[in-house]
């Protein structure tokens, strides 16, 4: 097992979850992006949205929506925070296990949209 985040969930790597269930595993970023920055990781491990398919629905169902409990749990919650998937190189994804970038804390000043 070469993947960072199976290590991690698989307690090879000492982490101090902020969350986890039988699904993900919550933890904050060693490189903050933003004050909070939580990565919310599934224990079962595809690559990226690309690789996902009609299985890993109800799993990606889950991490969007334990964002924002772990948001409102962490203090941030209510003033808003941002989500983010990087999928591929492009898109500067690191580590080649889907996970989502919880970030607040602040005002964000980029609008992607």
């Amino acid at each position: 097992m070469s993947c960072l985040f199976c290590k991690i969930i698989a307690g090879e790597i000492p982490t101090n979850p902020v969350y986890q269930d039988e699904v993900c595993v919550a933890f904050n970023d060693i490189s903050p992006q933003a004050p909070r920055h939580i990565l919310v990781v599934p224990r079962e491990h595809f690559a990226s949205l690309a690789e996902a398919d009609e299985k890993h629905e109800a799993i990606i169902g889950h991490l969007m929506r334990k964002c924002a409990a772990i948001a409102n749990q962490e203090g941030f919650g209510a003033d808003g925070f941002r989500t983010v998937i990087n999928t591929g190189k492009h898109a500067q994804q690191s580590v080649p296990h889907l996970h989502v970038h919880l970030l607040g804390g602040k005002e964000m000043n980029w609008n992607p949209a």
